[in-house]
């Protein structure tokens, strides 16, 4: 029996390097992607082979989509199979709306939103072979609320929830389950990039109905639901963990 395999995108680190980890301890075989942190990259490979799963590391901005095809490219080489996509990697120029060039909206959308599409395509293609899939994708609560300096990143996000949807329906007929993650504010390495992080965590701290900050380990588990047999009837959702934070006006 071939062991199943599982791509995150942005996987050196943070949510997707946590994710990744999770995913081997259930007994996927890895694909680690990452675009320039290498080092960490490796790093989290040799954990991965720590716990006894084959990892393939894979540098590629998937905000090109040539890049992703050459990525998938070497998925078949190695492991000729993939049975989960979690769509994770972001970036993102955050700016007053008044400061945005035309530069700044590219790089985010294509590495936000063009990714999950155009590696959707890919993983349906592979998915299909084995009679279905799973694909999740990671986006935040920006997609549906303001945050300060966000308009990119949120307007991205917003793209990756409704391109969600449309998967989910069309890809359906592949026995394929498409869903998203929205996470509140999560303290990770991607925050440091924030102008205002000190004040993001403040408020999230003192305002979160819940009493405590969203972790890491709170999205990944929700997204070991998502790919679990146990989800199959959601699709196309956007499942909001942030501890209840939205729900304040």
């Amino acid at each position: 029996m071939m062991a199943k395999v599982a791509l995150v995108t942005g996987s050196s680190r943070g949510i997707g390097k946590a994710t990744a980890l999770r995913l081997a301890k259930e007994g996927y075989d890895i694909v680690i992607n990452y675009a320039r942190s290498k080092k960490a990259a490796l790093e989290t490979a040799g954990e991965i082979e720590a716990l006894g799963r084959k990892v393939l590391v894979v540098k590629a901005n998937v905000g090109d989509v040539e890049k992703i095809k050459g990525m998938f490219e070497e998925i078949d080489q190695v492991f000729d199979r993939l049975d989960i996509l979690v769509s994770n990697a972001a970036s993102g120029v955050q700016r007053p709306i008044m400061e945005l060039e035309e530069s700044h909206w590219n790089w985010t959308m294509n590495i936000n939103s063009k990714a999950l599409l155009f590696c959707a395509q890919e993983a349906a293609k592979r998915m299909e072979k084995n009679g279905g899939g799973k694909i999740v994708s990671i986006s935040s609560l920006g997609a549906i609320r303001y945050l300060e300096n966000y308009t990119t990143v949120g307007v991205s996000k917003a793209a990756v929830e409704a391109l969600t949807r449309y998967l989910a329906v069309e890809l359906s007929e592949k026995n394929i389950v498409v869903n998203a993650v929205s996470g509140g504010a999560v303290d990770t390495e991607a925050l440091k990039s924030f102008p205002n992080r000190e004040e993001l965590l403040a408020e999230a701290r003192a305002k979160t109905p819940a009493g405590k900050m969203v972790e890491i380990d709170d999205i990944v588990d929700t997204v070991m639901f998502l790919v679990s047999e146990k989800a199959s009837m959601i699709r196309g959702q956007t499942i909001i963990v942030d501890g209840g934070i939205s729900l304040l006006v």
